[in-house]
């Protein structure tokens, strides 16, 4: 930004009861101390090996395998779609290797009971001879859950999960037991095969910090894969990350900056997808049922700065939010009939709204622009 533009928003801040609080909010901000090069200099080499492990071993999708460390970072949960055979499941299992994590994939089918994922009370006999019950563990007692097809299972299962994602705990009996830290749900589902389905409820869905997509490989990484992979078998990992940097990696983002602005503009989005919102755009009030909830908000403030740290920032900006927000809103929206009948998607409301929207909030001059 050049010194003319910046005298100039200066001014504009100054005339408006915004820009007033605006700085006055900036002036306390600037009491935090940012994160110093040398922490930036530490995480940034522990990213960068788990990153060149992953991309070396899951060939294709390094865009996706970001997004993933971003959920993971930002301590939040996935849901990965794709059609079958494109390493949904691959994907999952060997960054737990890589990430020294406890792993436990279930397989979910119409007839899986929520028992078979929480846990049970087996009736067992003690040494005396009396009868109690005891607590049989389930897989959802692990660092990394891969909920495999989650959409085949009955609500009732699904929803066993619900408490589990938000509280990290499961309440059996009236006992509340918690689950180890870190908690992940990695969930998969596939969008063409609809029979014998039960589509998420959308409190669960809402849980999920990211829906991402995994495409199908593009036609140079098949060869790669046919040629260096036989019977695609990955190799194994090379190095991997301590349970000390991975603990290290969440200290630094608890101190990672967001600054007033950039808060303001996500806040703004969020409340931008209700058709009612001021902020909405002609897209979003024709197509949209329901926008998006506070949750969405949180969000893509968490992302934001997740992903600002894998980019070796201390502070999350503007362009931090516009490359998580697609990911962290499009499953959070509610479409009307309106957009099936024109064949419009969660994307392109979404786009309309990040392109049409300016980050300050305010309308600068035409010469202005701000980076």
């Amino acid at each position: 930004m050049s010194l003319e533009t910046a005298i100039l928003m200066k001014d504009i801040y100054q005339k408006t009861e915004l820009g007033k609080g605006i700085i006055g909010a900036l002036i306390m901000q600037q009491k935090k101390q940012l994160l110093t090069p040398q922490e930036m200099e530490q995480a940034g080499g522990i990213i960068s090996a788990l990153l060149e492990e992953t991309d070396r071993i899951i060939l294709g999708n390094e865009n996706t395998h970001r997004m993933i460390l971003t959920a993971l970072l930002s301590r939040g949960h996935v849901l990965l779609e794709g059609v079958p055979g494109v390493g949904k499941t691959l994907m999952v299992r060997s960054l737990s290797k890589l990430l020294g994590l406890d792993y436990k994939r279930v397989q979910f089918t119409p007839d899986l009971m929520p028992g078979d994922i929480l846990g049970n009370h087996i009736l067992q006999t003690d040494e005396e001879g009396r009868r109690k019950l005891v607590f049989q563990k389930g897989p959802v007692f692990t660092n990394i859950l891969l909920a495999d097809e989650i959409n085949r299972a009955s609500p009732k299962t699904q929803s066993a999960l619900l408490e589990a994602m938000q509280e990290q705990a499961v309440t059996l009996l009236g006992n509340s037991r918690q689950l180890p830290s870190p908690f992940f749900v990695l969930a998969t589902q596939n969008p063409i095969e609809l029979e014998g389905t039960y589509p998420l409820p959308e409190a669960q869905v809402d849980r999920f910090l990211f829906k991402l997509t995994v495409e199908t490989p593009k036609p140079e990484t098949l060869e790669k894969i046919i040629t260096e992979r036989r019977r695609g078998n990955p190799p194994e990992p090379e190095r991997r990350v301590s349970s000390e940097d991975l603990e290290y990696l969440f200290a630094v983002m608890d101190e990672m900056f967001l600054p007033l602005p950039v808060a303001r503009y996500i806040s703004r989005l969020v409340s931008g997808t209700h058709p009612a919102s001021p902020e909405a755009t002609e897209m979003i009030r024709n197509y949209v049922s329901f926008g998006a909830s506070a949750r969405a908000a949180i969000a893509i403030a968490e992302s934001a700065r997740a992903y600002a740290l894998i980019c070796g920032r201390p502070t999350a900006g503007f362009e931090d939010v516009k490359t998580v927000a697609v990911h962290a809103l499009h499953h959070r929206i509610i479409l009307g009939y309106k957009a099936r009948m024109d064949k419009i998607d969660a994307h392109a409301v979404l786009g309309e709204l990040l392109s049409s929207m300016d980050e300050t909030g305010m309308r600068l001059p035409g010469n202005v622009e701000v980076q």
